[in-house]
């Protein structure tokens, strides 16, 4: 089978190897589409922190089970699955506690450990959720970021009938207005400098978005949420503007939950975080009930993922799509590789 490897940082190269076995315990998957997200761009540009080269990427995944290994009960040869790619010690406090999003010495497919990106994988069951039949492919393969998007919305609690406020609209900040809304929020409000991510988040079902290069975020914060402003405030953007925005204009007592990966160290008003008994509070990932959830909520209708895809690739151009988001970064959410094309 051909098995993709970025041997460095921007090049890949397709290797011929033997299709694995499905050893005990687990499940062979043919792997049909993979989503790009922006930690493997940062691989691809050499800018991620812990993942070092040769490595096989691919971690949002969709596929059909191939074969079962000894053992392996609930599940069938070609069902519709995707993957969980973290790899976990099952020993360390989190883990013995049900938070192994958390594990003290946690692995990720496609970054610390090989990725799905080859025609098949062979993963313990476990790992693997079941698809419903009647979800795509496409679908299938943008779970892991809605699953995402479902524990960090979790994190502020029930938020039925809360009003919200997310910063960022790309595929994450998007998702996390969908899952809010899908959940039971209230009013959502969605911020970025980018009138075309801002349309897509209103395709979405965003109740309101602006532009806060054209717009003071206070005054549209405002205006939108009255003077009990929003119940939670979800940066999907992660910079010291945006969490200073949230900062800034939180109602007092109220939360911000970081979502987004800082890429540098920040430097952010603390003074006025304590001073307003904000809570602040971040999100890890996603466990297995966020892909349960997430599955839920595109199955009733209530989070629509296809508005999201923004192009497919064959295989063996890789390369191409990576190429392609960085030439359209504005314009990108989702980019998928069709491994069988």
């Amino acid at each position: 089978m051909l098995q993709q490897v970025m041997t460095e940082p921007g090049k890949i190269e397709f290797r011929e190897i033997p299709v694995p076995e499905a050893g005990p315990g687990q499940v062979l998957v043919r792997i049909m589409e993979i989503g790009v997200c922006g930690s493997d761009i940062h691989v691809y540009h050499g800018k991620h922190p812990f993942t070092s080269y040769p490595v096989t990427q691919g971690h949002e995944v969709s596929g059909v089970i191939e074969k079962l290994g000894k053992g392996v009960e609930g599940l069938k040869v070609g069902q519709k699955v995707t993957i969980q790619p973290q790899v976990v010690c099952g020993e360390c406090w989190p883990c013995r506690n049900g938070k192994y999003n958390l594990c003290e010495s946690l692995k990720v497919m496609g970054f610390q450990t090989t990725g799905v990106a080859s025609e098949y994988f062979a993963v313990d069951a476990e790992k693997v959720t079941p698809l419903p039949e009647e979800m795509s492919l496409e679908e299938g393969a943008m779970i892991e970021p809605l699953a995402v998007a479902v524990h960090a919305v979790r994190r502020a609690g029930d938020v039925r009938g809360r009003d919200i406020c997310v910063l960022g609209a790309g595929p994450i900040g998007i998702l996390v207005a969908q899952a809010a809304k899908g959940m039971g929020a209230g009013r959502v409000m969605v911020t970025d400098v980018s009138n075309l991510r801002l349309e897509k988040a209103k395709e979405c079902g965003a109740d309101a978005v602006v532009n806060t290069r054209e717009r003071d975020f206070g005054e549209a914060f405002a205006e939108f949420f009255g003077p009990d402003k929003a119940d939670v405030i979800y940066d999907c953007a992660g910079n010291d503007v945006t969490m200073g925005q949230a900062i800034k204009y939180a109602r007092k007592g109220s939360t911000i939950i970081l979502v987004a990966v800082f890429a540098k160290r920040a430097n952010i008003d603390l003074a006025v975080l304590n001073d307003h008994e904000l809570d602040l509070n971040t999100s890890m990932m996603y466990r297995s009930e966020d892909y349960e959830k997430a599955i839920e909520l595109v199955q009733e209708g209530k989070v629509r993922l296809m508005p999201l895809l923004s192009k497919r690739f064959p295989f063996k151009e890789y390369m191409e799509a990576y190429k392609y988001i960085d030439g359209n970064r504005e314009s990108t959410m989702k980019v998928l590789i069709d491994v069988q094309r």
